[in-house]
């Protein structure tokens, strides 16, 4: 009887129990255990540049001219403003309903605590400006920042297309080059169990067990707004547009799992290209959505912006009111922008806005145990969310067909 090898899931669901039992018992060898979530995270970066910038000069240059481009492009950038304003307003209503920081019996951390995030400056516009147009391309893939890479493949998609058959060879060799980076990130992707395994076997040694009882309601409430975002506003999307939601999600199963298990969007991006032309989608469309959502439509983590800004303002009593959280919400919309891929890159945004509104910046500690965790969520609703917005824009080009069975 031939063996069957167990699907990507059963590895991962594997190396997840398996850490934490390592964790638990071998407290001393474990945290050495999370060089295997570092060696991934590491293949993860080195294939993010060039496979992000293949498939989106292709999915461009498939487009077919500069109208065609702006029409989609002014179409998924306007949904994704709105979803964004969604999201932001849904952690504003979860965090003041539930009021997490009310209920957390910790002591306030000490002035001067080191919270292992450097204080963002707040939002400057030359600052941001600078940010997105890259002053070289070569910089901005050698430090894998998304935004200034997908600036510089519109520009450069748009441009192999105007030129017609004399840039028919260049879409082709990036065409090739998007193949191969496919074929790389498969063999990345089989290592994702043994990182799976390494990164919680270390958590769960540093912080015990019982790392999530103190934390149970925030981490509750904060689940229960990405719940409701990915069943009730997403599904509510795709009833109006008539798209089958559960078909959706289960095609795109794996990929939710990796970035939930991994904490990575980047992870999981190659698994949810291929769900989602298999479910429909237009090869074009789903090659100049996904990366564009990877800087623009990230719902969870923005979600977690507004929810762990008013929750620390709630640990240490200090009241912000609706016109304060409306001028939080304003800014994120800006400042949210690009961070996909910057470790740690909500918790230095979250800084910001609390040296903005002059909330105690020591209050991030209270995060730092549990963010992890909430990484997790709010890393997934990303997938899910840019899987939804593809399907809407696929549907809205008429271009979504019958999934493949």
């Amino acid at each position: 009887m031939k063996f069957k090898k167990p699907s990507l899931i059963v590895q991962i669901f594997s190396g997840m129990l398996l850490g934490i039992v390592v964790g638990y018992f071998w407290k001393d060898a474990a945290p050495g255990l999370h060089l295997l979530s570092d060696i991934f995270m590491r293949l993860i970066k080195m294939i993010i540049a060039p496979l992000v910038f293949s498939v989106l000069v292709v999915g461009i240059a498939k487009v077919g001219d500069f109208k065609s481009v702006g029409r989609i492009g002014i179409k998924t950038l306007l949904y994704f403003t709105t979803l964004a304003v969604v999201s932001l307003l849904l952690g504003l209503l979860v965090v003041d309903i539930f009021k997490p920081g009310e209920h957390m019996l910790l002591e306030l951390p000490k002035a001067g605590t080191d919270t292992g995030v450097a204080v963002s400056k707040g939002f400057e516009l030359k600052t941001f400006i600078e940010h997105v147009i890259p002053s070289s391309i070569a910089d901005a893939m050698a430090q894998n920042e998304i935004l200034p890479i997908v600036v510089f493949a519109l520009f450069f998609g748009v441009a192999a297309a105007s030129i017609g058959k004399k840039g028919e060879a260049v879409v082709s060799f990036f065409d090739s080059v998007s193949h191969i980076m496919f074929k790389i990130t498969g063999y990345v992707m089989s290592f994702a169990p043994f990182a799976v395994f390494g990164a919680l076997a270390a958590v769960v040694a540093k912080q015990g067990i019982g790392v999530l009882s103190g934390y149970g309601y925030l981490i509750g409430t904060f689940y229960l707004g990405l719940f409701l975002f990915i069943f009730g506003i997403l599904f509510l999307i795709c009833l109006v547009l008539k798209i089958n939601f559960f078909s959706l999600l289960k095609h795109i199963k794996e990929a939710v799992l990796l970035a939930f298990s991994t904490a990575s969007s980047e992870a999981a991006m190659p698994k949810t290209i291929e769900a989602l032309e298999k479910f429909g989608c237009g090869k074009r469309i789903v090659s100049f959505v996904i990366p564009l959502g990877y800087s623009f439509n990230l719902d969870g983590s923005m979600m977690y912006m507004t929810f762990a800004t008013v929750f620390i303002a709630q640990a240490y009593r200090i009241p912000m009111s609706v016109p304060e959280q409306i001028t939080m919400l304003l800014i994120l919309l800006v400042t949210s922008k690009g961070i996909a891929g910057i470790p740690r890159a909500s918790l230095v945004i979250i800084g910001g806005m609390l040296t903005y509104f002059k909330i105690p910046f020591e209050g991030l500690a209270l995060l730092l145990g549990i963010d992890q965790l909430l990484d997790m969520g709010r890393t997934a609703t990303n997938v899910v969310g840019n899987a939804v917005a593809t399907v809407v824009i696929s549907k809205w080009e008429g271009e979504l067909q019958p999934p493949d069975k």
